[in-house]
């Protein structure tokens, strides 16, 4: 009878065989990515694919870590390891130790990857940049001490406006150090506040030497200056991470020089013809002023300035006389009316009547008797006359 195997057995016989096969053990695979996850654990576990095949992958945290782009549903990759059973899941799968996209550079998919997260942060937004000072009083610049940048700044410098402050932050350009240093320099100069403007800086290169110019850190740090900087990365044909997110961006180091201070002699120059514009506007003006002054000398009113007054002085004199005229004539006028007044209220005065022999006459009540018909023999009356009163009886009615 044959032997039989366990499931176990079977599976490591199975593994044996794989892990002893040399083509296996270290291969490279191209196919298309799916069924992607990010493990919380670090881990990354996906699938390659053709049109005739699927292999299961997974590539460990210790080596994803050391990848220059992010993997994608649905991205072509070649992935290099080896290939093994997992026992537990009673399949053969392939235990990646690099990737990298098919047919792009893993480096320039990384660069796109991030430029498309930044973007979408709205940190290449013109409206947060902040404004280049156009004399600075000190001038900060972060690269490295040595080579042909920073000699090329300071002559540029030193051309434009000779004795400019320049501080000088030295840092690693390149490498894996060079990213980290960028980030301290930018820290440094916020904290002490000792210039108004930061160059970050390096020359030409190939991607890979621009590298620590496309790091993530690098851009957020060049986010939160407060002091505003200015990348002069490569040449110009070279864009980086920095140029995107920086204040301004230079075609090149000198070109960042030139861009970060004003000519001394054109400052000079504008200055001489900005004095000599006011100087003329000014001796215009009082030009001017002196001819003013002169008309005003030879008017009227300042040479003989006691005539106005004189003239107000008769003017005063005409208008007291025309108010007291006025007011005589007023006067009159007002006594003849009163007098005319007081002659109809006379008229009118029974007093004046009475004393022209003339009575009142009124019953012992009071009454005013108007008629003979009021009365009856034997009335007593009251007779009112202008000198006095006397009492009467009325005798009988003729």
């Amino acid at each position: 009878m044959e032997r039989t195997l366990t499931v176990t057995e079977l599976t490591t016989y199975i593994k044996q065989l794989v892990d002893s096969d040399m083509l296996l053990s270290n291969v490279w695979v191209t196919g298309e990515i799916s069924n992607y996850k990010h493990h919380t654990s670090g881990h990354m576990y996906f699938s390659l694919k053709d049109q005739g095949a699927v292999i299961k992958c997974v590539m460990f945290r210790t080596q994803n870590s050391r990848l220059k782009f992010r993997p994608e549903e649905g991205m072509r990759v070649l992935a290099r390891g080896y290939v093994s059973v997992y026992p537990q899941g009673g399949a053969y799968q392939l235990y990646v130790d690099d990737m990298q996209p098919d047919g792009i550079g893993a480096l320039y998919m990384a660069y796109e990857q991030l430029k498309k997260k930044l973007e979408a942060q709205g940190l290449f937004d013109a409206g947060r940049k902040k404004k280049i000072p156009e004399l600075p009083r000190a001038v900060g610049v972060i690269t490295s001490p040595t080579g042909a940048v920073i000699r090329d700044i300071i002559h540029v410098l030193n051309r434009r406006y000779p004795n400019t402050r320049i501080f000088i932050y030295s840092a690693a350009v390149q490498g894996p150090e060079a990213a980290g240093q960028l980030i301290e320099g930018i820290r440094c100069f916020n904290t002490k506040k000792n210039v108004d403007v930061i160059i970050l800086a390096r020359g030409g290169g190939s991607l890979e030497d621009l590298w620590p110019f496309n790091d993530e850190d690098l851009a957020i740090a060049i986010s939160k200056s407060e002091i505003p900087i200015i990348s002069a990365v490569g040449h110009e044909t070279d864009y980086s991470i920095s140029d995107y997110v920086a204040d301004l961006r230079a075609p090149t180091p000198s070109a960042a020089a030139e861009l970060v201070m004003p000519e001394k002699k054109a400052l000079k120059e504008a200055l001489a013809t900005n004095e000599k514009r006011l100087i003329n506007c000014l001796s215009f003006g009082l030009k001017k002023e002196r001819e003013r002054l002169s008309r005003l000398q030879n008017t009227r009113g300042l040479q003989r300035p006691l005539d106005a007054i004189n003239q107000k002085r008769q003017n005063l004199d005409v208008i007291e006389r025309s108010l007291v005229l006025h007011g005589r004539t007023g006067l009159d006028k007002t006594r003849t009316s009163l007098k005319t007044v007081v002659a109809r209220l006379n008229a009118l005065n029974p007093l004046t009547v009475l004393s022209r022999g003339y009575g009142v006459i009124q019953n012992e009540n009071g009454k005013l008797i108007r008629s003979v018909k009021e009365l009856e023999p034997g009335d007593k009356l009251v007779v009112t006359m202008s000198d006095g009163k006397f009492s009467a009886v009325c005798d009988k009615i003729l």
